[in-house]
């Protein structure tokens, strides 16, 4: 390859490692990589050259971190990917303020913005036909003396994700799933309570376990044109607080009116980079119907290139070799899984799901993110048998079966 690269990677988790290995798998590379902590699944890889600063996701920090790197690689491209809602809002607003040598493949900011923030996200789906759960907006200054909009269970969640993590709290979780409207009243005092000032979601909960849900990962390349498209069926998410809907199992599928729904969603509003849509199965009226969008690669993002579409290879072609794209959508049949083998067939009930994920096991075509040979060292290998292993405990508490 002519153009010579480099990836720099922002956060310190399965994201980053994800990423990572698929920038290796594809060139042999090893990516640079900043987070805020020293721990977690980027320490003592050998395919990942991490660094921590509690600062980094600070606008000052990010800015001078960015542009000293580039700086000492003044020689190659430097590819920037946010691997954490909050350095991927940071990217877009900084794109004019790096150096020459940074591609920052990302939308622009108030388009972002607007997509982050569940309300908008709404509207804009509304215009183009995709379906979302029954939805109520409620905002700080209605106060609590408001009656239910609609019947319960309620699903309760910060219109914006990134502002709410700014105002931790103890009983902070993810997602909130309520019975009574009397409990999500009280939920909502908590999240108020904080100081959080946006909007909250309150939603009609979908029936249905984890293996209701569809994870939809894409790349739409710099001219605003989908050209990749992965539908991942859920088969098992993660249920710690702070961990809720985090995708454990997935086997890849294809669903093309899935695909066609969100193309054109994508292309409507001219996004560029990768997208990711939680969306789940509602048996009441047979609709696919989307939570959110993420504005990059979702943090389980490797089972897109492990059923053999390269994320790595996707941004470099497009961006470093300026290659012509053609659109794939994703059809090898692969699993994901970042937890063990008996926590998966523990948790996951349907049979004919579990028959499946016998099969794909026996034909090798099964994979984690985390266990990759080249990256193998020694305390590495501890480290993440300490992370595999505390799926048992976690499940044990938090799952309800």
């Amino acid at each position: 390859m002519d153009k010579k690269f480099v990836p720099l990677l922002f956060a310190g988790d399965i994201n980053v490692c994800s990423v990572a290995r698929a920038f290796h798998e594809a060139y042999g590379i090893v990516s640079s990589a900043y987070g805020k902590y020293p721990t977690g699944p980027c320490m003592d890889s050998k395919i990942i050259d991490y660094k921590a600063d509690e600062k980094a996701d600070e606008q000052e920090t990010f800015l001078r971190l960015v542009n000293e790197f580039a700086a000492d690689h003044k020689d190659e491209i430097v590819l920037l990917i946010g691997c954490g809602d909050s350095y991927v809002q940071l990217a877009s607003q900084n794109k004019d303020n790096f150096a020459e040598n940074v591609i920052a493949p990302y939308i622009d900011i108030d388009l972002m913005n607007d997509l982050i923030h569940k309300e908008k996200f709404y509207a804009m789906c509304e215009k183009v036909g995709v379906d979302y759960p029954t939805t109520y907006v409620h905002k700080k200054e209605l106060g609590l003396n408001v009656k239910a909009p609609f019947e319960g269970p309620y699903i309760i969640k910060p219109s914006n994700g990134i502002e709410y993590w700014r105002h931790p709290y103890p009983t902070q979780k993810k997602v909130y799933k309520e019975n009574s409207w009397e409990a999500s009243l009280s939920v909502l005092s908590d999240i108020y309570g904080s100081g959080y000032e946006d909007s909250v979601i309150i939603q009609n909960f979908i029936p249905g376990d984890d293996t209701y849900m569809r994870v939809l990962t894409n790349y739409s390349d710099k001219h605003g044109e989908v050209q990749m498209m992965c539908l991942g069926h859920v088969l098992l998410e993660e249920h710690t607080p702070h961990g809720l809907g985090n995708h454990a199992v997935i086997i890849t599928e294809k669903n093309e009116k899935i695909m066609r729904q969100f193309k054109a969603l994508l292309e409507e509003i001219g996004y560029v980079g990768f997208s990711n849509f939680d969306i789940k199965y509602d048996q009441r009226d047979g609709k696919y119907k989307v939570f959110e969008i993420n504005t990059r690669q979702g943090r389980s993002n490797y089972y897109v290139t492990g059923a053999g579409a390269n994320i790595a290879k996707l941004l470099v072609d497009d961006y470093i070799l300026d290659k012509p794209m053609e659109f794939q959508a994703v059809e090898n049949e692969h699993m994901f899984t970042v937890v063990p083998k008996k926590v998966a067939f523990t948790y996951i009930r349907p049979e004919e799901y579990r028959e499946k994920m016998r099969r794909l096991m026996d034909a090798g075509k099964v994979s984690n993110p985390l266990i990759y040979g080249p990256d193998r060292g020694l305390i590495r290998r501890l480290r993440i048998f300490k992370n595999m292993h505390r799926h048992h405990a976690a499940f044990k508490k938090y799952y309800e079966l």
